[in-house]
């Protein structure tokens, strides 16, 4: 349900990728796969990668997502007793990453909100190929006019700086955009920058509680589209 409903209708509308759009259950065999088969490691190897991109931001020490991917289930597996090279981790990680399905709301929605004039734009802290090649996989290319990766940028969400960042490759201000997630974090950021949010209720993903409350608390992008488009 909506949050509140004095926005203003944004001119942009910001996508996260992974979660919000793509369905990360998909990765849980392969990653089990390299961890004894613990499937419920999965969401603890996504927090790890998360976790630690922000720490090379803080630390002003850029390194490629898809590296911290790689060394977050390195960690994990280390933790359980397991071995794992580094080879073995990309195995795991990085087919089944570039080949996520969307959720099954997120054509429709996305559909809509595309027929009704917004300006729909992807921002991820995956690489420019990685995007590319999961919009190409999951059949999103041709709803978004722009794709923005971090990898640009070398600044991860949530920053702010990356969603000033994204704000000004747009030429849009802050109050006419809004930012589409399915994590608490990446909502925060966005309306400490100024923005319009909107969280995604993905099942197991939560806001978080000392943070301003997102506009919009959807739990799925066609529910936000049918909102946005009354």
């Amino acid at each position: 349900m909506p949050v509140s409903y004095a926005q203003k209708r944004p001119k942009v509308v910001f996508f996260d990728v992974n979660e919000t759009l793509l369905d990360l259950e998909a990765m849980r065999t392969s990653v089990a796969g390299a961890l004894d088969g613990q499937q419920q490691l999965l969401p603890l190897w996504f927090s790890t990668m998360l976790h630690h991109s922000l720490v090379t931001t803080v630390s002003g020490d850029y390194q490629d997502f898809g590296d911290i991917g790689v060394a977050a289930l390195q960690m994990v597996a280390k933790n359980q007793g397991i071995e794992l090279s580094k080879q073995q981790a990309k195995q795991a990680i990085v087919p089944a990453l570039l080949s996520l399905p969307a959720h099954a709301d997120v054509k429709p929605g996305l559909q809509r909100l595309k027929d009704n004039g917004f300006t729909l734009v992807s921002l991820t802290n995956s690489s420019n190929y990685g995007v590319k090649t999961q919009f190409e996989h999951a059949g999103l290319t041709t709803y978004f006019s722009q794709r923005l990766s971090i990898e640009d940028l070398k600044i991860y969400k949530p920053d702010l700086r990356a969603y000033q960042w994204a704000l000004k490759k747009l030429d849009v201000a802050p109050e006419q955009a809004l930012m589409v997630a399915a994590h608490g974090w990446d909502v925060a950021g966005a309306k400490a920058a100024g923005m319009q949010t909107a969280f995604i209720a993905r099942p197991g993903k939560q806001l978080y509680p000392l943070a301003p409350a997102p506009d919009y608390v959807v739990n799925s992008v066609e529910e936000l589209a049918t909102l946005l488009t009354p």
